[in-house]
């Protein structure tokens, strides 16, 4: 292979290292890059690792990471991957946001690796486009971005925009990008040097299904389930979702207290309280407007079962700020 032929193939991938940004989905996009060059024979794909400030980034779980520079001039040519994490509203700033856009006018790919997705939904970039974010964010996005076509994909490659789920996504994607470019021979090497035994697609979903993560194979219990997951909004009675899959109350009671250890009021009670505490800590909701997304009308009911499950109040939970003070009082009554 000639000089020339191989500039062609080699692409430059630019790591925008955020705040807290989660390590395991930056390592594995990175090092299916060094072992992509390792089997093609000659360095296809080059890296740099940047973030704001241009010193160092330090992940979620404490450890920190050499940068080669501050947010500056791209090429058009490289992919922009930005790796977040926990936090990701507060790390998502005003400076980071006019950067992307400025880099976007260029013409670069703009990857999201786990949470990032927020910051290209928050540049305005996944309006009306297919994107995906991890699945303990998923409610707090859609609350914050409706016009955003959010999937349950592994990652979604929307022309220039492309989203990853997080975790071991990181890994499924660059071996799709790596297949594209070199072949899938190459992507298969890799995945094998990585003990990677079964790539995933972007048709592939985050989560493990309803039976396989309750840890229940009843196939009416799981439909129960997925009901209650889907209707966390408006709540259907239990005696309505018995009649669904052809049981009576009682049964569905029985089947709920033998594997599950709960009355279904009480397993719906939790759904709802576990998707409340996701949206108050992920999203800039109001205490009384998360209450009505999960299913509460009354305010006060929902802080006294808020409490009861987590020992604090809904705005304890997020942490005070002024404009909940005032409110907090109408919760506790």
């Amino acid at each position: 292979m000639t000089k020339r032929s191989t500039d062609r193939l080699r692409k430059h991938f630019v790591f925008v290292l955020l705040p807290e940004f989660t390590l395991l989905s930056f390592a594995g996009a990175l090092d299916a890059l060094r072992l992509a060059n390792r089997q093609i024979g000659f360095e296809a794909y080059s890296w740099s690792l940047i973030g704001p400030g241009g010193d160092t980034a330090t992940c979620s779980a404490g450890s920190t990471i050499s940068l080669d520079a501050d947010l500056g001039d791209l090429q058009r040519d490289d992919t922009v991957v930005l790796c977040g994490g926990t936090n990701i509203s507060k790390n998502t700033s005003d400076r980071l946001i006019s950067w992307i856009r400025k880099e976007a006018r260029r013409g670069v790919t703009l990857v999201g690796l786990c949470t990032a997705a927020y910051v290209l939904a928050k540049a305005g970039f996944l309006d009306d486009r297919r994107a995906t974010i991890h699945w303990e964010n998923h409610d707090g996005f859609l609350e914050a971005f409706p016009d955003v076509n959010l999937t349950k994909s592994i990652y979604v490659i929307d022309g220039k925009y492309i989203t990853t789920a997080g975790g071991t996504a990181s890994v499924d994607l660059m071996l799709a990008l790596i297949a594209r470019d070199h072949g899938a021979d190459v992507a298969n090497a890799v995945a094998d040097q990585q003990i990677y035994s079964s790539i995933r697609t972007d048709r592939d979903t985050q989560r493990l299904s309803t039976p396989t993560r309750i840890g229940v194979r009843h196939p009416k219990l799981a439909t129960v389930i997925q009901r209650m997951e889907a209707n966390i909004e408006e709540p259907i009675r239990p005696s309505a979702l018995a009649a669904e899959v052809g049981l009576s109350t009682r049964q569905l009671e029985r089947l709920f207290r033998r594997y599950m250890n709960l009355s279904p009021k009480r397993y719906y009670m939790e759904l709802r309280l576990s998707r409340a505490r996701n949206l108050l800590m992920q999203t800039d909701m109001n205490v009384i407007n998360v209450a009505l997304a999960c299913g509460f009308t009354s305010p006060s009911h929902f802080s006294k079962c808020y409490r009861a499950q987590y020992g604090t109040t809904p705005y304890r939970e997020r942490g005070s700020r002024g404009a909940d003070r005032e409110e907090e009082s109408d919760l506790e009554v």
